[in-house]
């Protein structure tokens, strides 16, 4: 699967998002990157060599935003190599994709991993 392929995928994931999120989805940009750069890594505090990251959500969180908020806008990575690399077919590697997306778009408004964990995204 190309970097390309991916990114369509990912544009299909946010054109599925139900009209409650979609219309309240701003200022974030979504970019498809190969991998994650040791930068990426350690802004998690992740090892390279023990953790797969599929995505990274930059910005400040919805929840977290004052009235006057202004800035540059936050940034969604989705990473195609780890997710491609553990994947067993194509379908699963959509999947895989898809629900990396819906989990950053919980960072953009606001949800913890733990709390996306529980909801399964």
């Amino acid at each position: 699967m190309t970097l390309e392929e991916v990114e369509d995928i990912v544009d299909e994931a946010i054109k599925d998002l139900p009209e409650e999120f979609s219309s309240k989805l701003d200022n974030v940009g979504f970019v498809v990157d190969a991998w994650p750069n040791d930068f990426e890594m350690e802004s998690i505090k992740a090892h390279p060599s023990n953790t797969l990251l599929f995505g990274l959500y930059r910005g400040i969180p919805k929840t977290k935003r004052l009235s006057s908020y202004s800035a540059l806008p936050d940034k969604i990575t989705i990473f195609a190599g780890p997710i491609l690399m553990i994947s067993k077919d194509l379908e699963d590697a959509k999947g895989r994709i898809k629900k990396t997306v819906m989990h950053e778009i919980g960072h953009h408004f606001g949800m913890s991993d733990t709390e996306l964990r529980k909801r399964g995204i």
